[in-house]
């Protein structure tokens, strides 16, 4: 097979550039190692960043979103009791975020793209790169007892943390950075009304709760555990009964329980690898760096990065010219550590910490009340939740 761009990953950052590089005109392939049934099963976060919601609508992918997506104006960030609101909107000069969940996003990218007719080679074993540092790449893989192979001009690997993109990369070529918190989120999805129609963080001296939704009849709970606590250890009633123990007297009233749907501990964690570009080989998205999801950025991230390569390269095949796929990882990466900083920044100011102890927690406290209570801290916070725009090449 021969194509442009083999897209390694069918996960949204990958169906999502595939979908812009095809309104370009520019053909692509994606591979797949696992079904279609199982990454539309994972259950992901769905806070999207206005770029997010433009990109969608650049692919021709936003008619869902935008018509079932909940916009939120502003987030409520809860400690010593009381909820303090964070005008989002007002301070940013109108922006705002949209609630729509990721599965949501991949569903809708994955019909488009099987509307379109385009390849997408689902369950395909041993994947491999090759030549990606000659002007020849190759994409290897094996699916139904054969080995095929996909001769194109670059390669996107989309295939996230664990994927076979970065890993293909000689060690001596890349340099990677990484924070490990001592904690995890424990997460509830169920068919109960949000407790609010606002996101709430909690920071509290049991430790921190997020309160979240999908839509007006679906939410999403996480409260902190240790990083060694197992899932088998919480039935739906201790973790309602945990949760309730972190909200402020209204939420702990308006909270209505339900059987979960889907329960999880995800472990929390900084990385960034670099460069992201290896040759004819570029990384993008969770391949490249992960987030601890505090401030909702893993998956603007990733979108950020695609709207970068896509239009890298169609200026690579309408003007003949390698100088936007050039500039590609540092733009990139000037977006990413700051989003890197701000996930380290709300994470370490919402969580309780093993090490600090009670003096951690009135730091915490302190920093919050100023936080609320300062337009230019208030400021500060609600331009990087919103996200950054894109810069031009």
């Amino acid at each position: 097979m021969r194509t442009q761009v083999a897209i390694i990953g069918a996960g949204p950052a990958g169906l999502l550039l595939g979908q812009l590089l095809h309104k370009a005109g520019i053909d692509n392939v994606i591979v797949e190692r696992q079904s279609g049934d199982y990454v539309l099963g994972r259950i992901r976060a769905g806070v999207l960043e206005q770029v997010t919601m433009d990109l969608l609508a650049r692919a021709g992918v936003d008619a869902r979103a935008k018509a079932e997506g909940l916009p939120h104006e502003g987030i409520e960030l809860l400690f010593k009791g009381a909820r303090h609101r964070i005008d989002m909107h007002g301070l940013t000069g109108g922006k705002q975020v949209t609630v729509y969940g990721q599965t949501e996003v991949t569903r809708d990218l994955m019909e488009a793209r099987t509307a379109e007719g385009l390849t997408t080679i689902y369950s395909a074993a041993n994947v491999s790169l090759h030549d990606f540092d000659s002007g020849k790449p190759l994409v290897r893989y094996e699916k139904d007892g054969q080995t095929h192979e996909i001769e194109c001009d670059f390669i996107a690997g989309c295939d996230g943390y664990h994927g076979v993109s970065r890993a293909s990369v000689p060690a001596d070529a890349i340099h990677t950075y990484e924070k490990v918190y001592p904690f995890g989120w424990l997460g509830v999805l169920a068919d109960v009304p949000p407790v609010s129609h606002e996101l709430i963080y909690a920071n509290t001296e049991r430790g921190f709760a997020l309160c979240s939704m999908r839509s007006a009849t679906r939410s999403r709970y996480y409260v902190q555990v240790p990083t060694e606590e197992r899932v088998e250890n919480w039935s739906d009633e201790a973790f309602w009964n945990e949760l309730r123990a972190r909200l402020d007297p209204e939420a702990r009233e308006r909270l209505v329980t339900g059987p979960s749907l889907e329960k999880s501990i995800a472990p929390l964690r900084s990385f960034v690898a670099e460069p992201m570009r290896f040759g004819s080989l570029f990384l993008a998205g969770d391949a490249a760096h992960i987030v601890p999801p505090t401030g909702a950025k893993g998956l603007n991230l990733a979108t950020a990065d695609v709207g970068y390569l896509s239009r890298a390269f169609e200026i690579f095949y309408s003007e003949k010219s390698a100088s936007a796929l050039d500039r590609y990882s540092d733009l990139c990466l000037r977006r990413v550590w700051k989003a890197e900083r701000f996930s380290w920044w709300f994470t370490s100011l919402m969580h309780q910490f093993p090490e600090t102890g009670a003096f951690g927690q009135k730091i915490q406290e302190a920093e919050l009340d100023y936080l609320v209570h300062s337009t230019a801290a208030s400021t500060a916070l609600a331009e990087n939740y919103v996200g950054l725009p894109l810069e031009d090449f």
